[in-house]
């Protein structure tokens, strides 16, 4: 459990328009307004999360398996028993990356797959260039403007993966990773040896691993929503509960008890709120 638990009253939570929104791409700005000291402990998710930090010395250190990473960095899918320590968030632009996108914006997804690593690592000196130009924006509304061209450029520039590749990751995602290889190969008219092939050089990822942290994902917010264990397990697609203990463990270095207080999940709903149904018409409403 987090020795300071993060205080999200403190934190001021941005998210872009729709006209700074990219497909395969979902960012939140974060503000701390307390240089108080933070130690919180990261859960994982199925995308390939950016940390942009733009609040210069109070930004925050990323631990996992006794290595430490400080400044911009990318979180892949998964990253173990990671924490978060420092000074208060400072500020930071938050990008979550659907594993599609991630690779033809950091120009690789099997070396960040399981780590976290440096974005100067990644992008050389177009990380530092990112930063300045972020820190120079007179808004939010700018730098989520100006970010969106950036990975734009990336996303454009770059083979995005293969079709049968992002069918079967939309639907893992969509079917809250209870879909067999065996259907996902057949929908996409492929072998099933080449669909995991193609799956994991493209995603870094197998197709049976993704469902599963996609049906961990799916568990941990139904914890973190305040539903109990044994109902988590059933609704989730679990043996029992024990298997839900295992995978979470697995996942996330914490127990399910552990998650549910997760200070990360909490603010899931603000920094990427689900979108809303469209409103249907008046004339038709009470049909």
């Amino acid at each position: 459990m987090a020795t300071n638990p993060l205080d999200w009253s403190l934190v001021d939570v941005v998210v872009p328009r729709p006209s700074a929104r990219l497909p395969g791409v979902r960012m939140a700005g974060f503000r701390h307004r307390a240089c108080a000291p933070v130690d919180i402990a990261m859960v994982a998710h199925p995308s390939i999360t950016l940390f942009v930090d733009l609040s210069g010395e109070t930004g925050l250190t990323y631990a996992v398996d006794g290595q430490h990473r400080s400044g911009s960095v990318v979180v892949g899918l998964l990253p173990g028993d990671l924490r978060a320590t420092g000074r208060g968030f400072g500020e930071c632009l938050q990008i979550r990356l659907e594993p599609v996108a991630a690779a033809a914006v950091l120009g690789t997804s099997t070396e960040v797959c399981g780590a976290v690593v440096t974005l100067d690592h990644l992008w050389g000196r177009a990380a530092e260039h990112m930063e300045a130009r972020l820190r120079a924006t007179a808004s939010w509304d700018e730098r989520f403007a100006a970010a969106a061209e950036i990975l734009g450029r990336r996303l454009d520039a770059r083979r995005p993966a293969d079709p049968e590749v992002a069918h079967a990751w939309r639907r893992t995602r969509t079917s809250r990773g209870r879909v067999r290889v065996d259907s996902l190969a057949d929908e996409v008219g492929w072998s099933r040896k080449r669909l995991l092939s193609r799956f994991r050089s493209q995603l870094g990822i197998t197709p049976k691993r993704a469902a599963r942290l996609v049906r961990f994902d799916h568990a941990a917010h139904l914890l973190a929503a305040g539903h109990p264990a044994a109902t988590v397990a059933t609704e989730s697609g679990y043996v029992d509960q024990s298997h839900l203990h295992r995978d979470v463990v697995e996942f996330a270095g914490q127990t399910p008890t552990a998650v549910a207080a997760a200070p990360w999940l909490a603010i899931d709903d603000v920094a990427w709120p689900a979108p809303r149904p469209p409103r249907r018409p008046r004339a038709e409403a009470g049909r």
